[in-house]
């Protein structure tokens, strides 16, 4: 009888032990799990921390350019005969060039001039991997001004301020910043950035920028054609398709 015991305790000793054993290797993956976890938040997260706390630097301001009959995100005659839409993301800097040295002379010789209505259109992409989604909430800030007539305002702000792609150029303090230099009622503005009031008009333009063919920036279409597909186009590229469409309705 005392071995049955002596038996049945070792059997229960060896039991006990191997559910010891099991909850500590539970308890081991939990840990590591949740230490994976907290990882890859604080990776996620550490962008949107340091862009919260870091200073908003440097502010160049600048004289907007005057532009045509402005309706928001298009210049110009509604009734022109040739309609010019571009997709840019303010992040791009192939849209800052295209804006700064083409789009310039498209306004002053066919916009002014009643021939063209040019309307901006958002396709903000190159933030899609960055926590701090600098191209969207441009777009957001850009849109904010809009709702205050000056879209085409804060569109040259940003392009004069910024400098790389996902490195705090247009982190949020700056975007607010960009909006105080414009001397915009900062009152509305936070509310409408603050709840990205302008979201759905935005991933609209993107959806039909996808719609239309664009896979890159600045994508400029002339009635409908883009304008060198994969390409910049030049000032002369963009005029001679617009000489080409005034002629085809002569």
């Amino acid at each position: 009888m005392a071995k049955k015991e002596e038996t049945k305790s070792k059997r229960q000793v060896i039991r006990e032990q191997r559910e010891k054993r099991q909850r500590q290797q539970r308890l081991i993956t939990i840990l590591v799990v949740v230490g994976a976890a907290l990882l890859v938040t604080g990776l996620l997260i550490a962008p949107s921390i340091r862009a919260a706390t870091a200073p908003v630097g440097e502010i160049i301001k600048i004289t907007p350019e005057a532009r045509p009959l402005v309706d928001g995100k298009a210049m110009g005659d509604p009734n022109a005969p040739v309609k010019v839409d571009v997709w840019e993301d303010f992040q791009c800097p192939a849209c800052r060039d295209y804006t700064q040295n083409i789009e310039s002379q498209i306004v002053q010789n066919y916009v002014a001039t009643g021939k063209v209505l040019y309307t901006f259109h958002h396709f903000p992409f190159i933030d899609d991997r960055s926590a701090s989604k600098e191209s969207d909430q441009a777009a957001n800030a850009s849109m904010c001004a809009s709702d205050q007539g000056k879209f085409w305002e804060y569109h040259d702000y940003l392009y004069a301020n910024w400098n790389s792609e996902n490195a705090g150029a247009f982190s949020d303090k700056r975007l607010v910043a960009f909006a105080e230099a414009l001397g915009l009622d900062m009152s509305k503005f936070n509310q409408c950035f603050d709840k990205n009031t302008f979201k759905d008009a935005i991933n609209q333009d993107f959806a039909d920028g996808q719609q239309a063919g664009v896979q890159g920036t600045p994508s400029v279409f002339v009635n409908g054609q883009i304008i060198k597909p994969g390409y910049v186009p030049s000032y002369d590229d963009v005029a001679q398709a617009i000489d080409a469409a005034l002629a085809s309705q002569q």
